[in-house]
């Protein structure tokens, strides 16, 4: 739980608000078609979805999830009001994460009509938030035609004990 606490706050949020950051209201509302999601689309659907695993799911809030707004939303909801949307829920949710403990991981539990373990339903969360983090770096990269600096490998002349992931 430690680790995905750390990928949540020290990797996948950073990564999210710099691609924030880096464009316009219009840019993060953008969509090349209409089968797909623009930016402010994933970023509230990471919210719901972590909203309705983790704080909902494990830490037993209400469960108010109303997904199909999060991909009808047009916008402009504003950037910063994007970001800290994204930032009060990855706090509310590691809150949850910090407190579970083995009972709360093996018990099942129907979230979003799947009977899952919380571990199941914290592994769904960790794997949903990476790939849609994906989907925004990329689209962040077709609009800015540049390297963000988010991946930094080892250098093969670094210490075996400089490579490890971080916790």
């Amino acid at each position: 739980m430690r680790q995905w606490r750390s990928r949540f706050e020290e990797r996948y949020l950073p990564r999210i608000v710099g691609c924030l950051e880096q464009l316009s209201d219009d840019e993060i509302w953008w969509r090349p078609n209409e089968a797909s999601n623009s930016i402010g689309n994933l970023v509230l659907h990471i919210c719901g979805n972590m909203r309705q695993w983790i704080i909902s799911g494990l830490g037993g809030g209400a469960d108010l999830r109303q997904r199909d707004k999060e991909f009808d939303e047009r916008g402009p909801v504003a950037r910063e009001a994007l970001a800290e949307k994204l930032r009060q829920t990855v706090r509310e949710a590691c809150a949850v994460l910090a407190r579970v403990d083995a009972n709360d991981l093996t018990k099942r539990r129907r979230i979003q009509e799947f009977d899952v373990t919380g571990y199941e339903a914290a592994a769904h969360v960790i794997e949903h938030v990476a790939y849609h983090s994906g989907q925004i770096i990329y689209i962040t990269k077709l609009k800015r035609a540049k390297d963000l600096g988010f991946t930094q490998l080892p250098s093969t002349a670094s210490k075996p004990t400089d490579r490890t992931l971080p916790v």
